[in-house]
């Protein structure tokens, strides 16, 4: 199963570079701007984009990303409306689109049709950060029935080699390694205890590894960059568009900051 993220992997590793993978919540502060702001983000340099689908209780995110989820389901998000958005998104930009949503939002649709919607509208990965491996089988079930999308698991600090070595058979796209035991926007631990842990994981995969949670500056995104095959950066960006998203100049600074930060990636 190969699809936009292996090729980007594929295509960065040719050419030695790092990817770079922002996070934002769709609908935050409305799906017109999550548009402008996916086109943005593409045209600075982003290599994927995570997508956060709202939800009324989200276990793993901390205050800003809480605070994104709350503004989004208030302005009337909802994951039929994502969907229709990234349809728009795709007459427009490739770039390659990772759903992060937790497992109720996608029960509640159906396993099936969620599938099924989300590869016509071109989703492309799906993190769900409160479903563990060991009860993944009947998503992971749906999503090769419909084709995609690909799903994307996590692995964290206290992850034990049996379960290193269970992600990193069962996920597809890259291995998401969740740099902290916390929530999204806590501060990023020692590099080296971070760098040890992405080491081993690598010695288990040939499946490039990304390293999220506790990343907010170009400078942490460089280091970060030496070890890993990605980095994402989320909560930063949110807190970014919640303050200066009606700034006239707000996508022209967004579009420097992306730049920036894929800059520091080298």
């Amino acid at each position: 199963m190969t699809n936009r993220i292996q090729h980007t992997f594929k295509a960065l590793q040719a050419k030695g570079e790092k990817a770079l993978i922002p996070y934002i919540m769709a609908g935050d502060p409305s799906l017109d701007v999550t548009e402008s702001l996916v086109l943005t983000l593409a045209e600075g340099g982003a290599d994927l984009i995570e997508l956060g689908v709202p939800f009324s209780d989200p276990i793993a995110d901390g205050p800003v990303i809480q605070q994104a989820a709350e503004r989004a389901l208030t302005s009337g998000t909802t994951l039929k409306k994502i969907l229709s958005t990234v349809r728009s998104l795709r007459i427009k930009t490739s770039v390659p689109l990772i759903f992060m949503a937790y497992y109720n939002t996608i029960l509640a649709m159906g396993l099936e049709k969620f599938c099924t919607e989300a590869v016509s509208a071109g989703v492309d990965g799906l993190i769900v950060p409160d479903l563990p491996p060991e009860e993944s089988d009947e998503l992971c079930h749906a999503t090769r029935s419909a084709g995609g999308p690909v799903v994307i698991f996590l692995l964290a600090p206290t992850s034990t080699p049996e379960r290193r070595n269970k992600v990193s058979k069962r996920t597809y796209g890259f291995i998401y390694y969740v740099s902290l035991t916390g929530i999204t926007g806590a501060q990023l631990p020692d590099l080296n205890h971070v760098k040890k842990n992405v080491r081993a994981i690598q010695k288990l995969s040939q499946k490039p590894v990304a390293v999220g949670f506790g990343i907010s500056t170009p400078e942490q995104a460089h280091h970060v960059a030496q070890f890993a095959e990605g980095v994402i950066i989320g909560s930063a960006l949110v807190r970014n568009i919640a303050e200066h998203h009606q700034d006239p100049t707000f996508l022209s600074n967004l579009k420097a900051l992306t730049q920036n930060l894929k800059t520091a990636l080298r």
